[in-house]
């Protein structure tokens, strides 16, 4: 069965929840049915400018066919400006104010949108739904196009176009129970073919102490962040507590920050930006990290919140996003905050007593072990996928 994948940017250099958890299942896809896979995507890396990084064309990646469009047009200079105007009350936006945001949000690339329609796939799946490539894309393809939102609850997902989008497609995938909930409660699709999927996760090849020369830790020990250094995912904050936490906690610990840098926090002796490193090293980090800090408000999965875990490192995460929150009280496998008060309370226990932290991480461990892994995931997926094409047919 050939299976479609729309997605606005795919590669090995995309660093990105949406685009790599796609990426991820093409991969698998090819590798445990052997199905061909296509992916149709733009030449964009930065999602900030959707500038066209790779050539127009097709390439082979690990058995993926992988067809890029450049696009006529990345994300508008006035971008945020206009979002701030409409943004606040997204439920009000006119219908041109709604499109005005999608083509300044961008990318906007009609040969795409048109190759969407001409794919002879069986299905055609769409990551995520914030795009213009999914908002123009799925009502061409809706009898067969199976929408992976990655939604939270964020201003964009009010705008009233969004309803269309979620309920022109055949079926819906989930990573978690709660990016469920909301799109049940927020759009009229119960009655649609879902299913809650997650990723799976594989610890990788590294070692510590390797990693540890690399970024010049020696052994201190260190909070680690693997994702984005950007405000938008919790990095600003993240840097100025921890700042705090170290004025009224002197000590070795150190904050290590791994991850491509949209927005570098202001300089601090005791936090390391070492901007994006190898899978090695990242493993090699992660495995000697004394706690994984998860910052960010909005996540609809949070795949590194789940490789620390299976690396054997208890968590601390931002209890405002709900999708980590429940990780966590699920799994017993770290603790959250909600301010600076229980940032600091919250690391003070982790740091204070290995056996919490051995416990937590044994916790979260077993949870991947038992929910996560490829093997399981990827034959739920293939078979709901079996299941919607055969209501398709």
């Amino acid at each position: 069965m050939k299976v479609a994948f729309v997605v606005p940017r795919y590669g090995d250099e995309v660093i990105g929840g949406a685009e790599r958890a796609a990426q991820q299942l093409a991969e698998r896809l090819v590798a445990a049915r052997g199905w061909p896979v296509e992916v149709l995507t733009t030449c964009a890396v930065d999602y900030r400018t959707w500038a066209n990084a790779y050539p127009p064309g097709t390439t082979d990646l690990r058995g993926v066919r992988v067809v890029r469009f450049a696009s006529a047009r990345g994300r508008s200079a006035d971008f945020d400006a206009y979002s701030a105007e409409i943004l606040p009350a997204p439920t009000r936006a006119t219908d041109a104010q709604q499109w005005g945001w999608i083509d300044r949000q961008g990318p906007v690339c009609p040969d795409l949108i048109d190759a969407v329609a001409a794919t002879d796939a069986a299905l055609v799946t769409f990551h995520p739904y914030l795009y213009a490539p999914t908002v123009l894309g799925i009502s061409r393809v809706a009898p067969r196009a199976v929408l992976h939102p990655s939604a939270h609850d964020e201003l964009p997902i009010h705008l009233p176009l969004y309803r269309e989008v979620f309920t022109c497609t055949r079926a819906l995938v989930f990573w978690t129970g709660d990016e469920q909930r909301l799109a049940n409660r927020l759009f009229p699709v119960v009655s649609r073919p879902q299913i809650v999927l997650g990723l799976g996760v594989e610890a990788g090849a590294g070692e510590t102490q390797p990693a540890l020369q690399e970024l010049r830790l020696e052994d201190r020990p260190y909070l680690l962040y693997l994702g984005r250094v950007d405000d938008a995912k919790g990095t600003g904050p993240l840097v100025h507590w921890f700042s705090t936490y170290k004025e009224r906690r002197p000590g070795p610990l150190a904050l290590v920050l791994v991850g491509p840098v949209i927005g570098a926090p202001r300089p601090h002796p005791d936090v390391v930006l070492s901007g994006p490193v190898d899978e090695s090293t990242k493993w090699g980090l992660l495995r000697g990290a004394t706690v994984l800090v998860a910052p960010s408000r909005y996540e609809s999965f949070s795949l590194a919140l789940l490789e620390g875990w299976s690396a054997g490192v208890p968590a601390l995460v931002n209890g405002a996003c709900a999708v980590t929150r429940e990780h966590c009280r699920r799994s017993g496998g770290g603790l959250w905050f909600e301010g600076y008060a229980q940032f600091e309370a919250a690391l003070d226990l982790l740091t204070g007593s290995r056996d919490l932290r051995d416990g937590m991480a044994a916790c979260g461990s077993a949870y991947v072990a038992d929910r996560y892994t490829w093997p399981c995931v990827i034959e739920r997926y293939a078979s709901f996928l079996e299941t919607v094409a055969g209501f398709v047919a």
